[in-house]
């Protein structure tokens, strides 16, 4: 018997294979899950039906993934919506990021990745609040790093040979930031950090799956040597630091 309260996920894309064993796996993981075949389908089927995700592949033959998440906004403006490629290409990602997509995963991807980029989007989803309800301490700053945490933005002054190092942050990298920031010198462990700043409620293994990409995203953008991170720190076996 379907549970009623159970979160819809719609799953598109072409090759039957993959969006039925998706489906299917999402399925056995508590979700409500749906099929379609194509993006005309996945129209029809968000005209009769209410989703709160929709994970998409942005290559098919009839209407590319760009335009159907332009499309399906127009009738659920606050749907989040995950993509997935086999072929990523600079303007994929761009054209995602200018889309506001919830995620952007390659093919093929694991069924725990795609589960675990869902369950941020729904999380992500219930954290969000209108403008007026930024907390009071919109700029946080430790050491050379600033964060403006209703925009996501961060700076790095003094970055390497620039005066300044300055980037976008998703929703999750920017949590794991102002989390880090605020026990500035403390270690914290992935379960920690999976807590406090994404909201999971999972052992150490799961939280190290959870977080590891986010630091890894994270670094690539405030540090001017990712392989060799000076900011956020490792201390092997027990988890990451802020240490400016």
């Amino acid at each position: 018997m379907n549970d009623p309260t159970a979160k819809r996920v719609l799953v598109v894309d072409d090759e039957a294979a993959v969006r039925s064993a998706l489906a299917r796996s999402l399925t056995l993981l508590g979700y409500s899950a749906d099929a379609a075949a194509s993006g005309y389908q996945a129209l029809r089927m968000l005209e009769h039906m209410p989703y709160d995700v929709m994970v998409l592949d942005i290559r098919m033959p009839d209407m590319n993934g760009v335009e159907v998440m332009r499309r399906s906004r127009q009738v659920y403006p606050d749907l989040r919506i995950i993509l997935l490629t086999g072929h990523a290409t600079l303007e994929s990602a761009i054209a995602a990021v200018r889309s506001h997509a919830a995620d952007y995963l390659l093919k093929p991807s694991s069924v725990h990745d795609i589960a675990a980029a869902i369950a941020r989007a729904l999380q992500e989803r219930t954290q969000e609040n209108p403008p007026q309800a930024i907390p009071p301490e919109r700029f946080l700053r430790v050491g050379p790093v600033t964060l403006d945490r209703g925009r996501h933005q961060v700076s790095v002054a003094g970055a390497g040979d620039a005066d300044s190092l300055e980037a976008e942050l998703t929703v999750s990298e920017s949590a794991l930031l102002v989390c880090l920031m605020e026990h500035v010198g403390t270690v914290l462990s992935c379960r920690e950090l999976a807590q406090a700043a994404l909201g999971y409620d999972v052992g150490e293994e799961d939280a190290r799956r959870i977080v590891r990409p986010h630091i890894c995203r994270l670094r690539k953008k405030i540090e001017p040597d990712p392989v060799h991170p000076h900011l956020i720190g490792t201390v092997p076996g027990k988890g990451y630091l802020l240490s400016p």
